[in-house]
């Protein structure tokens, strides 16, 4: 291995470890603990050197957690197609309930991240793709990508409310039962 070889995979992990303990933190605390100087004590290097890999400061670690979220919920959503569209809901809200500080960083904090757009990221459109996967067998004569939006709209706002406390515990079940009945059987 070269020293340029060494260097550059040096300069990998260490953003890997910059990015894995902002997600450690954020699971612990919530985003708002998460800064360039507490992540700079918890991985023992300076803020220049967060600098140095991340320009954006915590905003732009933030983005870099997001797209491994993305890549990690599609993998899950790959996953889950045998179940068809129960399968997939279900691995939808599991993944949202399991990593919510990372949900919020995909989802709900503001981000530079383009949806639905040409230069949207690969793992974005890979996410979304899972997705349309178990809808386009039901979508009949409606538009998939449309019917696939408002399904990732539905299971966001059961995951939304439900972690506001805004809909009654007793439900939770049934209402995604609910809801993959309205969009048709399993998508099988």
């Amino acid at each position: 291995m070269t020293q340029r070889q060494r260097r550059v995979r040096d300069r990998t992990e260490r953003g890997r470890r910059i990015v894995a303990a902002a997600r450690e933190l954020a699971e612990a605390e919530g985003w708002d603990a998460v800064t360039t100087r507490r992540l700079a004590a918890l991985i023992e290097y300076s803020q220049p050197v967060l600098y140095s890999h991340f320009p954006g400061g915590k905003d732009a670690i933030m983005t870099a957690a997001a797209l491994e979220g993305f890549t990690e919920l599609a993998a899950t959503l790959v996953a889950a197609r045998a179940g068809g569209l129960a399968g997939v809901g279900e691995a939808y809200v599991a993944f949202a309930e399991e990593k919510p500080a990372l949900y919020d960083a995909m989802f709900t904090l503001a981000s530079e991240l383009p949806f639905a757009e040409d230069d949207t990221p690969e793992v974005m459109k890979a996410c979304f793709a899972a997705l349309l996967a178990v809808i386009e067998p039901t979508a009949k004569e409606q538009d998939a990508g449309a019917l696939t939006e408002v399904f990732w709209s539905t299971l966001h706002g059961l995951v939304t409310l439900d972690r506001g406390h805004r809909l009654s515990p007793a439900h939770r079940d049934e209402r995604l039962a609910l809801v993959v009945a309205r969009f048709g059987a399993r998508g099988d």
